[in-house]
């Protein structure tokens, strides 16, 4: 597989695990949770590095 299949296919995984979050963020309405969505959010895993 080439490195342009790979991060492509990774972009469009950050991307669905990024609408994911859009939405737990618009349905959860305590900060508390938003904090945590959003801390989750900019952790490395997510981001694929």
């Amino acid at each position: 597989m080439s490195s342009v299949t790979t991060s492509w296919r990774r972009r469009r995984q950050v991307a669905r695990t990024r609408r994911a979050l859009d939405k737990a963020l618009a349905r959860s309405s305590s900060p508390a949770m938003r904090d945590e969505l959003l801390t989750m959010a900019n952790g490395s895993h997510f981001l694929g590095r």
